[in-house]
């Protein structure tokens, strides 16, 4: 799946808790309350949007990230996520032992840390006495190419279904065989690559305004263009589908996407 698709399977909350129940080896969790495309602003540093957060039964938070690109899910990077969950958790006046449990976990297209492990559980530890500190903080990293037969390399061998048909799980079987399958999957899907396209006009329009030329309005167009294409390209579309959606011919986009780093500058 990509990581477009993946959060569109998200939205449905019993998709969510099934993915989670099978990563925390928890059969009993129960998700209360869940947001997809979380953003965290922020006044004095880097905001960040997060693909989804969610709330489970024992207060515990929960970001899930899929990547399609191993260099998305950096150390340092659920390092951060990991500081916005909490940055964002107190109100004024509450004790700093009311923080929740925090857990962040990133779903990788490859081996993400390169230790040749399906799945990696990341505390910190006390190194004088090799004991946890007990902040209640920790990082997952998961392995998708690993489909072996466990509930863990099941789970990821439905997320490279190509078909519902093809898939173990019921729960997500279900979820996406109504996004591949019905109308209203149709009509959600569409609403993303809208809102994708929308944010690539911004990032366009933005960078012929900064430039001050009088071509501006046509730099803003082939910039939303370019942008969209990469980040429709990180999801795993075909440049034939990206070539439709934002109306260029394919050699065209396969030449931006050839020289990445440029497209998205």
């Amino acid at each position: 799946m990509s990581d477009m698709f993946m959060r569109n399977v998200l939205k449905d909350r019993d998709c969510t808790e099934h993915i989670l129940r099978v990563i925390l080896e928890d059969a009993g969790l129960r998700v209360l309350e869940q947001v997809i495309q979380k953003d965290y602003k922020s006044l004095q540093g880097r905001s960040a949007i997060l693909d989804c957060v969610a709330v489970d039964s024992s207060n515990r938070q929960i970001n899930i990230e899929v990547q399609q690109k191993t260099e998305g899910a950096s150390p340092k990077r659920a390092r951060y996520h990991s500081g916005l969950l909490d940055m964002n958790t107190l109100n004024p006046g509450q004790m700093f032992e009311e923080l929740p449990e925090t857990c962040v976990i990133f779903i990788t297209l490859g081996d993400g840390l390169g230790y040749g492990c399906p799945i990696y559980h990341i505390k910190r530890k006390i190194a004088e006495v090799n004991q946890d500190f007990q902040d209640g903080s920790y990082i997952i990293y998961v392995d998708s190419k690993n489909q072996e037969d466990t509930p863990l390399g099941r789970l990821m061998r439905d997320f490279h279904c190509s078909s519902a048909s093809e898939m173990q799980s019921e729960i997500l079987e279900k979820r996406v065989r109504e996004l591949k399958e019905t109308e209203k999957g149709a009509e959600i899907m569409c609403e993303e690559m809208d809102r994708i396209f929308r944010e690539g006009r911004k990032l366009g329009e933005k960078e012929g305004e900064r430039r001050g030329e009088k071509r501006g309005i046509a730099i803003g167009e082939m910039k939303t263009q370019k942008a969209t294409a990469a980040r429709l390209a990180g999801r795993g579309m075909e440049v034939s589908e990206i070539s439709d959606i934002v109306g260029v011919k394919a050699e065209l986009v396969r030449k931006w996407l050839e020289n990445e780093v440029g497209v998205l500058k």
